[in-house]
């Protein structure tokens, strides 16, 4: 027998903070283009030029560097492996994004402190902590002015006691009737059940009737009771256009309570339901509200616990909604069942730009019935994302027919499935002509090999505003991942990490009909025990 030397796994230390200068002009990069591509809150807001959105993103990138740079060196550990500043970076570039975004192509405001200053009332910077009675009167002193122009606010990140409440809401009362933007998302964390809820309660007794366009409750552990507590002020609800419940605790009964409650109004434009526990049933509520919501141009669906029947049901109501531009249903359970209702639905909506549906379990049945549909629908989708879900080289011709009719693709996912080096190769050609607009491709855990990765990167390589290759976590040769790098010698900062990759995996159809045959023999052998069955404890 022949001596094995025995490799010793290398283990380091990897810092994720501070990002690299490449990686924030990626981020600058990344938001100049989401500031000037046409989406639903540019027709509604306006929509930047180039130079308006670089210098603007560029500005963003140095509050939320400077935001995550502060926490980071106040971090008791010394800031660890950096994962909650980059956590941060990521949560203010969005935020701050979004204020950009509303306040449109506008030459009159300006950011500091963090704040884009206009007409937004804002109390989420800083560190997250209680608000009491002294405090909240500081704070809230702006609003008392019979002059101020406030139309939005943003209490998000600060935590109402009962006492901060009592004045809070005698000086919302006092400008309910200008406000048309509500964030309260994550503004009782910490507090008691009892007082939550009255707190709630006062909140919404306070901005009944004010005649909001955007309200946004997530991150306050609704659940049933919380939406009732709300009640008021959601039944008074007949022009909003953008609604946020995530984070909520939004159960089966929280989400009939929300369809009791909301009003019927045709011009909700964006719909977000996130990381709830609605389930089937729950979901046959949402699906009533969608049902009476024909404008929506955004809806988000996302790790809610939903299965087949209640994927039938939304893909169902969404048939109505004709100006769909962004769906997310990522991480649910809807099944091949429930693939196969979205795929008639689909075919349906034209309007789609982003489409996210990974982590549905829809295998290859699901899969190529939804390629079928888009193929005919959908001209204008950026984005398609479906990993995770059991995609096999079976379905993949379909796929990758519908991937080469998709000429404005800039992102796509298929990560976490089983297309090996055939189904790599297919997508890889069906990527080669056009698609110039192609800057991200995730084929990650795919169980690739050299082949498929060769040809990935030989078409995004042509690609002129490509940014990004992962194929990490797949069982490419080391001669394999060599030649990926040489070819990517002149854009290193265009290919992921292969650190997950496994070389030894290469073999693993090799490794499958070992497997085969010794499960042949073990039938065999039970089948000459006479079926016996060994009884295993289960481990605690």
């Amino acid at each position: 027998m022949d001596d094995h030397s025995v490799k010793t796994p290398t283990v380091s230390s990897i810092k994720m903070w501070p990002p690299s200068k490449s990686t924030r002009l990626t981020l600058i990069d990344r938001m100049t283009n989401n500031l000037t591509t046409p989406s639903i809150f540019s027709r509604k807001y306006g929509l930047l030029t180039p130079q308006q959105a670089e210098e603007d993103s560029k500005r963003i990138e140095e509050l939320a560097f400077a935001s995550a740079n502060k926490h980071f060196h106040n971090e008791p550990d010394g800031g660890g492996d950096g994962t909650s500043a980059v956590q941060i970076y990521a949560k203010e570039s969005s935020k701050l994004m979004l204020q950009v975004i509303k306040r449109g192509p506008k030459e009159v405001e300006s950011m500091n402190n963090n704040t884009i200053t206009d007409t937004l009332f804002d109390l989420s910077g800083g560190v997250r902590a209680f608000i009491e009675e002294a405090e909240a009167r500081e704070l809230l002193k702006p609003l008392t002015d019979p002059n101020n122009s406030f139309t939005k606010i943003r209490f998000t990140n600060r935590s109402f006691g009962s006492e901060a409440a009592k004045f809070a809401v005698s000086v919302l009362s006092l400008v309910k009737d200008q406000l048309i933007e509500v964030d309260l998302s994550d503004f009782v964390a910490g507090r008691p059940e009892a007082e939550a809820l009255e707190v709630m309660s006062m909140f919404s007794s306070a901005l009944e009737g004010s005649k909001l366009s955007f309200l946004d409750l997530s991150d306050n552990a609704l659940g049933e009771k919380g939406i009732r507590a709300f009640a008021s002020l959601i039944k008074s609800q007949y022009d909003l256009e953008e609604l946020y419940l995530m984070n909520d605790g939004i159960s089966e009964d929280a989400a009939k309570a929300v369809r009791e409650l909301l009003p019927s109004t045709s011009k909700m434009k964006v719909l977000h339901f996130h990381n709830n526990m609605t389930g089937d049933e729950g979901a046959v509520a949402i699906a009533e509200i969608v049902k009476q919501c024909p404008s929506l141009e955004d809806f988000r669906c996302s790790s809610t616990r939903i299965g087949s029947e209640g994927g039938v049901a939304l893909a169902e109501a969404l048939e109505s909604c004709s100006n769909l531009r962004k769906l997310d249903l990522r991480d649910n359970m809807f099944g091949v069942e429930g693939g196969v209702a979205l795929a008639k639905t689909l075919s349906v909506l034209t309007e789609l730009t982003e489409i996210y549906m990974s982590y549905l379990n829809l295998e290859d049945e699901g899969t190529e019935a939804i390629a079928e549909a888009l193929i005919k629908s959908a001209p204008s989708l950026q984005v398609l994302e479906l990993a995770g879900n059991d995609i096999t080289v079976k379905s993949t011709g379909r796929l990758a027919d519908c991937i080469a009719s998709k000429r404005f693709l800039w992102k796509l996912n298929l990560s976490e499935n089983e297309l090996k080096d055939e189904g790599s190769i297919l997508i890889a050609k069906a990527l080669d002509e056009g698609h110039e607009q192609l800057a991200e491709v995730d084929m990650s855990t795919n169980m690739m090999r050299r082949a498929g990765a060769r040809a990935l990167a030989q078409t995004v390589l042509k690609k002129y505003k490509f940014k990004l290759l992962n194929i990490n976590g797949n069982f490419i040769s080391e001669e394999g991942v060599e030649e990926v790098i040489d070819m990517f010698k002149d854009f290193p900062d265009k290919l992921g990490l292969l650190d997950d990759n496994d070389p030894e995996g290469e073999d693993f159809e090799d490794e499958e009909e070992e497997e085969e045959e010794e499960g042949e023999e073990d039938s065999e052998l039970e089948a000459k025990l006479g079926g016996l069955k060994i009884k295993q404890e289960e481990e605690e």
